[in-house]
């Protein structure tokens, strides 16, 4: 078994995966479903790998319930983005870096975006830094990932369905392994 998808499994398994601050849904069954969402839309292997990871932060961070409480962004993006570098190439670390950048890109480029956000989405848009300036606007889509970003974002709107019956982490374990460094 490969070491850096043991690391995944240990993090997808501890207590916090059970819960995703203020959604109708578990955080690793969310992930779960970003994955399949990739995977069904026939996403490269890369992307299919960075949607199921793009919320590694949430689980990485320290007492993420509380900030959140109290209104605070840990950067969950960064954060996981981070840990992912380490491990991947910058094709699935660069689209989990910019997913939160993806939201308030589309809020601000697609009118109709933020009434399609879930209540929880839209609280912790306000917290991420809210809509994009223009000049942000033009910043984020020529960075490398933003288009692999925006599309993780989507699918990550799309991952909210309590109990839907999703892949299994082992069924990423060939793509994982395939694209971790050794």
């Amino acid at each position: 078994m490969n070491k850096v998808y043991k690391e995944i499994e240990a993090i997808f398994t501890t207590g916090i995966a059970e819960e995703y601050l203020g959604e109708d849904v578990k955080l690793v069954e969310h992930m779960l479903q970003c994955g399949d969402l990739a995977k069904e839309a026939g996403a490269p292997d890369y992307l299919v790998v960075a949607a199921l990871l793009h919320d590694i932060g949430h689980l990485l961070v320290e007492d993420a319930h509380a900030a959140q409480d109290a209104g605070i962004d840990m950067h969950h993006d960064a954060v996981g983005a981070r840990w992912i570098e380490e491990r991947f190439p910058a094709t699935v670390s660069e689209p989990v870096r910019l997913h939160v950048a993806a939201k308030r890109y589309l809020v601000t480029t697609n009118h109709d975006y933020l009434s399609k956000l879930s209540h929880a989405s839209v609280q912790t848009l306000y917290m991420q830094g809210g809509p994009l300036s223009q000049e942000e606007v033009i910043d984020f889509i020529s960075r490398e990932g933003a288009e692999d970003a925006v599309r993780v974002r989507l699918w990550d709107d799309l991952a909210k369905v309590r109990d839907k019956s999703t892949s299994s982490l082992k069924e990423f374990e060939p793509l994982i392994t395939a694209l971790a460094r050794p």
